[in-house]
Parts: structure tokens; C-alpha cells; sequence
């Protein structure tokens, strides 16, 4: 009677193995009847969207003096701004920004100890001022000529600290959209080249994935990065994406 269930249980695992190994062999079959292939889409485009900002300072002892002149400086600002050929709602301030300053003091005690000391040195103010566009070639081309001007306000006593120009594009899902479908018939279009030229026969498509979007400046070498590029300094820019295919051979 034993030997007859070992009997038994041996037969079950071997039975047991045989499929494991079977389904071993078949999978293995399965990834040699098969060809994986990569895509890419690629296109450039100009950005239709600018933003561009400063911001001005002015310091005082007493909060409200500090308020008063920056209020001052603001119009002055704005006029210059406007003697440019912009028109009041083609920019825009920001809310005042009061910060308290201080100064190290260095001093020396009887014991010639030294001791350092933070001194209250009074309020600085701050305001900032932004331009926008969007789909606006005229007010976008006003905005990158007056950016490098800024330094004339000098002669009115406002020192404007300039933020570099930020270029983006509005209609970014279309654009990722088209990169795919391009990308995708570009790796359909690779395997089959390769398959005819080995005479054999494209089959379903099996799987399908998608790189990182990636936006460089035109002409740019800069490496592909894992979460993706958004270059937002270039006017001119370069849109790409990766796409890998998976097809059985028939």
C-alpha cells in the first residue's frame, strides 16, 4: 500500500514538473517569436506664451516711509512703462513685501572679548512688476525689447532687478498628442523594415510604452533626463517622445 502511494505521488510530481517545464519552454518561444522596437517623434515649434517680471526696493527706518516710497516708485514705474508703448492692463504689480533688515555689529569688551550683534537696520519694501502674453506676437516682441531697458530707470533713482524671460507653449496636450502618433507609426514603420527584410511576417501587437516628454531648446545637446525636460528659456524650442512597440512574428 505504500508503494503504491508513493508510486502516485512521485507520478503526480513529475506530471507537475512536465507542465512547469512546458510552460517554461512555451514562454521562452514566446519572447524569441517576437520583435521589440523603438519610435521616435520629434518636432519643433516657436512658444506663444511669454512671462517676464522685476522687482524694485526701497529701505527706511520707518515702515510707513518705506511704504510711502515704493508707492512712489511705482508710479514711476509705470509711467516709464507706458511711455514704452504699453498699455496699463499689459502689466501688472504685485503686493507690497515688507522684510526686516538687520546688521552684525562687532565690538570688543574690556577683556578684549569679542562680541558680534544683530542691530535692527529697517524695513525694506519690496514690489514686483509682471508681463504676460499669450498668442500675441506684437506684445510678446514689445516684451523682449523693453527686458534689456530696464537699466534706464537708473536716471530716476529705481534700480529694477529683472528676471530672465520665460518662454512656454498653449497648447501643449495636442502637441504631446501628434508626437505620439508619430512616434508610434515610426516604430511600426522600423519592424517592418526589419522583418521583410528577414522575410518574415509582422504579428499583433503585444505591448506598447511610452517615454518621458521632453522639451529642449532647438539645436540643444542636452542629455534626455528620467522625469523629463521643460526648457522654458528658449523661444525656439524642440518637442520630442519615445515610444516602444512589441509585435509577435507570424
Amino acid at each position: 500500500m505504500e508503494k503504491i502511494k508513493s508510486s502516485i505521488i512521485i507520478g503526480v510530481a513529475i506530471i507537475i514538473t512536465s507542465f512547469i517545464l512546458g510552460k517554461s519552454f512555451q514562454n521562452r518561444n514566446e519572447n524569441l517569436d517576437s520583435i521589440s522596437v523603438i519610435g521616435l517623434g520629434t518636432k519643433d515649434f516657436v512658444s506663444d506664451e511669454i512671462l517676464w517680471s522685476g522687482s524694485f526696493t526701497t529701505n527706511s527706518f520707518d515702515i510707513k516711509t518705506a511704504y510711502n516710497k515704493i508707492v512712489s516708485d511705482q508710479k514711476i514705474v509705470s509711467d516709464f512703462f507706458i511711455n514704452k508703448g504699453f498699455k496699463p492692463n499689459e502689466f501688472s504689480f504685485g503686493a507690497v513685501n515688507f522684510q526686516k533688515k538687520f546688521r552684525e555689529v562687532r565690538s570688543e569688551n574690556s577683556d578684549n572679548q569679542t562680541r558680534y550683534e544683530l542691530v535692527f537696520d529697517g524695513y525694506e519694501a519690496t514690489q514686483t512688476i509682471t508681463f504676460s502674453a499669450k498668442k500675441n506676437p506684437d506684445l510678446m516682441k514689445r516684451i523682449e525689447s523693453v527686458s534689456s531697458k530696464t537699466s534706464e530707470l537708473v536716471n530716476s533713482g529705481i534700480e529694477l532687478s529683472s528676471n530672465s524671460i520665460q518662454y512656454t507653449y498653449s497648447d501643449l496636450p495636442s502637441l504631446k498628442q501628434s508626437l505620439i502618433e508619430k512616434a508610434t507609426q515610426d516604430a511600426n514603420e522600423r519592424a517592418t523594415k526589419i522583418v521583410k527584410t528577414a522575410d518574415g511576417s509582422l504579428g499583433k501587437l503585444k505591448r506598447a510604452s511610452m517615454g518621458v516628454f521632453q522639451i529642449t531648446g532647438q539645436g540643444s545637446t542636452e542629455d534626455d533626463s528620467y522625469g523629463g525636460i521643460n526648457d522654458t528659456y528658449s523661444k525656439n524650442k524642440t518637442a520630442r517622445i519615445m515610444v516602444r512597440l512589441e509585435y509577435e512574428l507570424d
